[in-house]
């Protein structure tokens, strides 16, 4: 089987992986983190800067794939303190409306690049 990937021209690979795979209907989105933009800065200990970052990662890997946000069927949150919850959530809470798609969000030991967050997703052909 050929897999039909999607990359992103200004997010990074921080591992031997696409930024996302075509599975036909579905698109399935590698996890970013803030330290993935190509012109990442250090944003350590700001969680609400962090989770900004790895949605404007996604977005752009969303863009080359030809689907938005208006398109994420599910969420996985990976977070090194529950502390940092409630301000990514408030991040969060700007990318989606209500009916809002399914989510997972577990506290991790570290993450990749020393990040705080890292997002993945999987969104659905209209």
């Amino acid at each position: 089987m050929v897999r039909k990937v999607y990359t992103a021209t200004n997010a990074s690979s921080s591992g031997p992986y696409s930024h996302a795979v075509d599975g036909g209907d579905y698109i399935f989105f590698s996890g970013q983190t803030a330290m993935n933009a190509n012109d990442a800065t250090d944003l350590t200990g700001d969680i609400a800067a962090q989770t900004h970052q790895c949605f404007n990662n996604l977005h752009n890997v969303m863009e080359q794939a030809g689907v938005t946000f208006d398109d994420v069927l599910k969420v996985n949150v990976y977070l090194t303190s529950m502390k940092n919850f409630k301000a990514m959530n408030e991040v969060y809470e700007t990318y989606f409306e209500a009916p809002y798609p399914a989510r997972t969000c577990v506290a991790v030991l570290e993450l990749p690049l020393e990040a705080d967050v890292e997002i993945e997703l999987i969104a659905k052909r209209a």
